[in-house]
C-alpha cells in the first residue's frame, strides 16, 4: 500500500520537543511548521486562491460540515473534487465535523468559545452561531445532540436534520478529496466535569477506530492522510491516555496501518492549553505530523511550536481583519480608530504583503468607513501574510539554532491583545 504522505523531522530545537520538518502530499510539499489557513466553504473569505498562495499559503483547510450542508459534499465530486473546484492545487485539510459537535452543542447559547479568556475582538464564536444569530430559538435548543453512535445536527441554514456518523464523516471527506482528513471526534468545552470528559473520550477513541476501519477498507486510504485527534479536555491522565490509545491504534499491522498523523483537539482555557499540548506530544510517536485545531495567535504558535506541534489552522486572522483588527510586532491595531485618519505609512513598514506594499493606514480606514468590500480583501490579505510569515521565519530559527533569541525577541515587542 501505497503512504498518502511522508514526513521528514529536518531538525530538532535543543532541549525541547519543536522540530522543523518537509511533509509531502500528492498535490505538494508543506515546510513545517505551517500556518494552515482556514478556507470553510471551499474559499477563504475575500480572497482568490491566486491571491492565496501568493501570501505564502502552504495549504489550507475547508470544512466537512459546511460543504456537506452546501454545495454538498457528491456535487463536489463530480466536479472533480475539493482542489479542483476551488481551483486550488496545493494541499489541502479537511476536518471532520467534529468541532461543529461543540459549537451546536455544549457553546451553543454559551460564551464558552475555543480558547477561553482570551482578551481580543468580540465575535461570535463560529460561522454556525454567527448564521444562527437572531433567529427565533427556544433558550434550551441545540442544533446538535449526541448519542453513542454519532451526531444528529440541525442546519443552520434550513433546520433540516442530519446525522453524522465516524463512517458518515469519512464517506463525505473521501468525496471532497483533501490531501489530509480528520477522524470523526467529539470536542468537549472545558468546564465540562471530568466524568464526562472520560465518557466522550471513550466514544471519541470508538468512533476514531470506526473512522480508521473504515477509511482503509477504501482505495481512498491510499491518497488521503488520515489524523487522529486527541481529546482529554484539561486533565493530564485523560489526555495522555487518548495519545497513547490513538498512537497504538492500528499500528504494526503493515504498511499504511494506524494514523498518518494526529490532530490536538479540544476547547482550551489560555493558561491551560501549554500543559494540554505538552502531555500529548510527550506521549504521540515522535515521527508523525501533530496539528493543534484551531490555534493562530502569535504567542500561542510559539508555544506550541517548542512543544512539539507541525501545523496550526486558525480562523482569527481573517475574522479579525473583517472586524478592522490587524497584526503587527507591537500587537493588534484597530485601524478603524480615528488615529489613523491621516496616517499615510503602511500598516506595517518591513512587511512584504501587497497591502503594505502599495497602501497606507490612511485609505484602508477609509475602505472600512466606507463599507467597501476591498477593505476586507487588504486587511485579510495583511493579517494572513503576517500569520504565515511569522511561523516561517520561526522554522528559519529552528533551522539556524536561533529559535529561543527569535522568539524572545519577538514576544518582547509584541502586545498581545
Amino acid at each position: 500500500m501505497r503512504k498518502p504522505l511522508n514526513f521528514k523531522i529536518e531538525k530538532e530545537i535543543p532541549g525541547k520537543m519543536g522540530r522543523a520538518g518537509v511533509l509531502t502530499t500528492k498535490h505538494g510539499v508543506i515546510k513545517t511548521p505551517a500556518f494552515v489557513p482556514v478556507s470553510t466553504k471551499a474559499t477563504l473569505k475575500s480572497l482568490t486562491p491566486d491571491q492565496l498562495e501568493s501570501i505564502g499559503a502552504q495549504v489550507t483547510l475547508a470544512n466537512t460540515y459546511h460543504l456537506y450542508l452546501q454545495p454538498g459534499d457528491e456535487l463536489v465530486a463530480k466536479a472533480g473534487g475539493l482542489h479542483k473546484f476551488m481551483n486550488w492545487q496545493k494541499p489541502l485539510m479537511t476536518d471532520s465535523g467534529g468541532f461543529q459537535v461543540f459549537s451546536l452543542g455544549a457553546a451553543f447559547g454559551s460564551n464558552v468559545s475555543k480558547i477561553a479568556k482570551r482578551d481580543e475582538v468580540q465575535l461570535p464564536a463560529t460561522f454556525e452561531q454567527e448564521d444562527l444569530k437572531g433567529r427565533n430559538i427556544s433558550e434550551n435548543f441545540k442544533p446538535a445532540k449526541i448519542d453513542e453512535n454519532g451526531v444528529m445536527f440541525r442546519s443552520h441554514i434550513d433546520g433540516s436534520a442530519h446525522y453524522f456518523t465516524p463512517q458518515k464523516s469519512i464517506e463525505i471527506q473521501h468525496n471532497l478529496g483533501a490531501d489530509i482528513i480528520f477522524a470523526f471526534d467529539e470536542c468537549t468545552s472545558p468546564q465540562e466535569s471530568d466524568h464526562y470528559q472520560g465518557r466522550a473520550l471513550d466514544r471519541t477513541h470508538r468512533w476514531a477506530k470506526e473512522s480508521l476501519d473504515y477509511h482503509q477498507s477504501k482505495e481512498n486510504s491510499e491518497r488521503q492522510a488520515l489524523f487522529g485527534i486527541v481529546q482529554g479536555g484539561r486533565n493530564e491522565k485523560l489526555r495522555k491516555e487518548s495519545a497513547k490509545v490513538l498512537g497504538e491504534m492500528g499500528a504494526g499491522s503493515g504498511p499504511g496501518s494506524g494514523f498518518d498523523g494526529f490532530g490536538i483537539g479540544g476547547s482550551f482555557e489560555k493558561e491551560d492549553m501549554s500543559s494540554a499540548v505538552e502531555w500529548v506530544n510527550s506521549v504521540l510517536p515522535e515521527e508523525k505530523p501533530r496539528h493543534l485545531l484551531g490555534i493562530g495567535e502569535p504567542e500561542d504558535l510559539f508555544m506550541a511550536i517548542e512543544r512539539g506541534c507541525d501545523l496550526f489552522d486558525c480562523v482569527a486572522p481573517t475574522r479579525i481583519a473583517r472586524n478592522g483588527s490587524l497584526y503587527t510586532k507591537e500587537g493588534k491595531i484597530n485601524i478603524i480608530n480615528a488615529k489613523f485618519k491621516e496616517d499615510f505609512s503602511p500598516i506595517e513598514n518591513d512587511c512584504d504583503c501587497y497591502a503594505c506594499q502599495n497602501y497606507t493606514k490612511a485609505y484602508i480606514q477609509h475602505l472600512f468607513k466606507a463599507g467597501e468590500i476591498l477593505a476586507n480583501t487588504l486587511a485579510t490579505i495583511h493579517n494572513v501574510r503576517f500569520i504565515v510569515r511569522l511561523v516561517d521565519n520561526i522554522r528559519e530559527s529552528i533551522i539556524n539554532d536561533s529559535f529561543e533569541n527569535f522568539k524572545n525577541e519577538f514576544l518582547t515587542r509584541y502586545k498581545a491583545n
